[in-house]
């Protein structure tokens, strides 16, 4: 069998860790209720069902469809996904 995709949009957002750093609200409403949390180094500490993952700086953090938050390599995002509607 193949299959291909469903065509859908999720937010993201590029992990460029700084104490400056303007979060997207979907991404700060995760890290206040603990869901993730930015480690001393810059990296990004997500919990989800199967586990933590780490997001180091430059991996990009999707929504998914169910609001499961999870990191995506650069190289995997830009074969994967079509930006839209660019971050302000």
């Amino acid at each position: 069998m193949k299959a291909r995709k469903k065509p859908v949009i999720v937010d993201a957002f590029e992990w460029r860790y700084s104490k400056d750093s303007t979060l997207p609200s979907w991404l700060q409403s995760a890290i206040d209720a603990g869901a993730a949390g930015a480690m001393p180094n810059g990296k990004l500490v997500i919990r989800t069902l199967e586990g933590e993952m780490t997001a180091e700086i430059g991996d990009y953090i999707i929504k998914g469809v169910k609001g499961e938050l999870y990191p995506c390599k650069p190289d995997i995002f830009a074969a994967t996904y079509e930006v839209i509607e660019p971050c302000d």
